[in-house]
């Protein structure tokens, strides 16, 4: 037993899912904490469908019920669970970002005319799009090339590549017959704040155009404590060359440390400028290098859980520990590099058409893996029977067939190791033309 004791603090996870409860009981003074199921990871999405009144009214139902402390409420996940969290927390009185400013990163039209205040020079040309009018094609002003997506979705769901006139009328079907599944619960969110003027009628059934731009895209993580803006890590997003899928998360950053400065010093003005406070974020840019331009492309108001095992591959502690310290008004601890590897990174075995699942790798052959490659840990996303095009939270051109996790002393070993996981993993897919495996 120690010298000091301390009261255990009760932590609500909206969405707790098995993969990061273990996580979260390895981070700093896990000891200290008692993390409590507020609703599943399948409850927020059940059925395809987001049900942000309902999991509003059940989650704050069971606050109100408890018997004991309510300390913090978080959750990782993008919305719905990202606009819940706000309003529990006015709720129980505890320190969180007002839902008004996670609105304003969540809502891409209203997210990009708040940057343009900011840093205009940073913001690609946009325009809101209502995906519904009949005269859509005609009223879009941007050139060709530009990216057609929803006021609101993630993972890049009905999210576009658009060339010409054809591209355009053909995502727009794809949009049309899609959106509601983001348009109805977040017009539910919209509801809880007072809009601007220019935003009204810029609801969840809206879309957004935006100017193409290029570059290395990466991701900064940061959060905002009591005022205090700060950055504790840069992860690179690496794209496949020829799609739009992307191929790993890579930790730390390989741009040079001056780029790195200025997203930083981006990030910090526009959570500022929001009046988003005591939460974390992280927030996309491309630089440019031919130009040395940076882009950002949008704002999130959460962490990425999908950085948590290489963040505590290289600095021995997951970011969910910032998200936690934050929620309970704590200054968190930087470790930076005092993890066991140089340089982590999650990895994306995809297919780039639909098929028929025919054959998965076995729990026997992913442990063989796994002990073959040190460090790796490997994730099956398809079952046996199923096609690819029914797997949810997917991209519009790619599939995932399995997530890799893996850390190394230095680039090169990443990829050997990476190159030894993708030929050890045997999927037998059967494509619609024809049939094929990999």
């Amino acid at each position: 037993m120690g010298e000091y004791s301390f009261p255990m603090k009760n932590v609500f996870v909206l969405g707790l899912d098995p993969r990061n409860h273990r996580k979260l009981k390895n981070v700093l003074n896990a000891e200290q904490y008692n993390f409590l199921e507020l609703c599943r990871y399948d409850e927020l999405r059940r059925d395809g469908k987001y049900r942000f009144s309902e999991i509003l009214h059940k989650a704050s139902t069971a606050l109100r019920e408890f018997d004991g402390p309510v300390d913090a409420v978080i959750s990782y996940w993008d919305f719905p669970a990202s606009s819940i969290v706000p309003i529990l927390c006015e709720q129980q009185g505890l320190p969180s970002a007002s839902l008004a400013s996670v609105i304003k990163c969540e809502h891409k039209y209203w997210s990009r005319l708040e940057q343009k205040k900011v840093v205009p020079e940073h913001v690609p040309g946009f325009q809101a799009v209502d995906p519904f009018d009949d005269a859509a094609v005609e009223r879009i002003e941007l050139a060709y090339p530009f990216w057609l997506k929803p006021i609101k979705a993630h993972s890049s769901q009905l999210g576009f590549r658009i060339h010409d006139r054809r591209d355009l009328q053909s995502a727009l079907a794809h949009i049309r017959r899609g959106i509601w599944r983001f348009a109805e619960p977040f017009n539910a969110a919209l509801s809880h704040v007072q809009l601007p003027t220019e935003v009204r009628d810029i609801d969840g059934n809206h879309c957004i155009a935006e100017q193409m731009v290029h570059g290395s895209q990466c991701t900064i993580e940061g959060y905002v404590l009591r005022g205090e803006p700060t950055v504790y890590g840069v992860v690179d997003s690496i794209r496949d060359k020829n799609h739009s899928s992307f191929l790993r998360y890579q930790y730390p950053s390989g741009l040079p440390k001056r780029v790195q400065r200025e997203m930083s010093d981006i990030s910090c003005r526009l959570v500022t400028a929001l009046g988003y406070d005591n939460a974390t974020f992280n927030i996309e840019f491309f630089w440019d290098r031919h130009h040395d331009r940076l882009w950002l492309l949008e704002i999130n108001p959460r962490l990425s859980q999908s950085h948590s095992e290489i963040f505590e591959k290289v600095d021995g502690v997951t970011n969910l520990d910032k998200m936690v310290e934050v929620a309970l008004g704590r200054a968190p601890q930087h470790r930076e590099g005092a993890g066991e590897v140089g340089v982590a990174a999650k990895c994306f075995l995809r297919h780039w058409h639909d098929a028929l699942v025919r054959r998965v790798p076995t729990q026997q052959e992913v442990h063989a893996l796994e002990q073959a490659v040190p460090g790796a840990v490997v994730e099956i996303v398809p079952e046996q029977g199923q096609r690819l095009s029914q797997l949810s939270n997917q991209d519009s051109y790619s599939y995932e067939l399995a997530l890799i996790h893996l850390g190394a002393h230095d680039q090169h070993e990443l990829v050997e190791k990476y190159r030894r996981c993708a030929q050890g993993l045997h999927f037998d897919l059967d494509e619609d033309q024809g049939g094929g495996s990999t």
